[in-house]
């Protein structure tokens, strides 16, 4: 919740001369997307993460109690790839936890770009600078092609990492923890240079966290994740759909770009005159 308190606060230095009615838009949206979100206080102790439609219904009990669990698609009882209920649910928990941070990450980002916050060195090695653009679709649009692929690389290589299974670390879809990130491996059998720091914890503040900590953390992370994932996406649709999120229309400024397009070439289709 105080991630949520931070966001709304961040967002309501956005636009300081629409301010009044950013507040009306943010406060009826996000604050009671917190409400209904926010973490049960309750916890029991878990040693790994559930794996079953049963751990999965008092797992969104806790998370909210008011929806509890919801699977219209019936999701939960499916068998993805012949692997099994309990693996596709690991692959599902995977999912939601995943693009749950990348969304937390998308609507900090988001914030932080519509203030026009940027680094005060060069972007590139040719001196080119941040683009001061604080419409963040279109700022995308104006970072170069060359920038983009660094960023996807790195997406690609973090991805990569997160399907290790090794000793240390079970794949989420074979007994694992659905979200724990491996951590950075140096040596013959790893990244072949020294890695100070893993991704997750880097510093090992939480290394004598107690397991009803985790669970409590996790939870939170959960919810915050889900309203993200609503928050970047209202965002997108109040800026590319006129009329579509009516608490934010004239809030956000307009963008008649592709959203879902990361390069402003088709590469894909280019070859087949798309």
């Amino acid at each position: 919740f105080n991630f949520l308190l931070v966001d709304l606060s961040l967002l309501l230095i956005t636009y300081p001369n629409k301010i009044s009615k950013m507040k009306l838009a943010l406060l009826s949206t996000l604050i009671a997307g917190a409400s209904a979100f926010a973490p049960s206080t309750t916890s029991t102790t878990q040693k790994s993460l559930s794996a079953t439609k049963a751990d999965l219904e008092v797992i969104a009990k806790k998370c909210n109690p008011t929806v509890g669990f919801y699977d219209p698609l019936a999701l939960s009882d499916k068998d993805f790839w012949g692997k099994g209920n309990e693996a596709t649910i690991g692959f599902l928990r995977q999912s939601e936890i995943k693009h749950g941070r990348i969304a937390m990450f998308a609507f900090v980002g988001y914030i932080v770009h519509a203030n026009g916050i940027k680094f005060p060195w060069a972007m590139q090695m040719d001196g080119a600078a941040f683009p001061s653009e604080t419409n963040p679709p279109a700022l995308w649009d104006a970072v170069s092609d060359d920038a983009k692929w660094q960023i996807f690389s790195l997406i690609a290589f973090l991805e990569f990492w997160s399907e290790l299974s090794t000793p240390d670390h079970k794949h989420y879809m074979a007994g694992g923890k659905p979200g724990d990130f491996p951590d950075f491996v140096s040596g013959p059998d790893g990244i072949p240079h020294p890695v100070p720091f893993n991704l997750y914890d880097p510093f090992k503040f939480s290394k004598n966290m107690s397991e009803e900590t985790k669970e409590r953390r996790l939870r939170a992370e959960l919810n915050n994740g889900r309203l993200a994932q609503l928050g970047i996406f209202g965002f997108l649709c109040a800026q590319t759909i006129p009329g579509s999120v009516p608490l934010l229309s004239g809030v956000l400024p307009a963008y008649d770009g592709e959203t879902m397009a990361p390069f402003s070439t088709n590469i894909l289709g280019a070859p087949f005159g798309l």
